[in-house]
């Protein structure tokens, strides 16, 4: 398992909520759905929250969640729900 592949867990978990979440439910979603894969990503393990952020910035910059500043209330948001 690499970091990149929060990126896919992320937009999977924001689909999952109709298309946007807290910070707090995608992680809920991604330890619920991939705790295997994430108990044996070795030292990602002890990091993966942190780069759950890292992630999201990722997306940002690719057009894929709304912006910090086009967020509200703390949700992350997809720009495109269908994407």
């Amino acid at each position: 398992m690499k970091k990149e592949n929060l990126k896919d867990w992320i937009i999977i978990a924001l689909r999952n909520s109709g298309g946007k979440a807290r910070l707090l439910q995608v992680c809920k979603f991604i330890w619920i759905n991939y705790e295997k894969e994430l108990l044996n990503s070795g030292d990602l393990f002890y990091t993966w929250q942190y780069d759950v952020r890292w992630a999201a910035t990722k997306l940002r910059k690719e057009g894929i969640l709304k912006s910090a500043n086009e967020q509200k209330n703390g949700f992350w948001e997809l720009i495109d729900t269908q994407s």
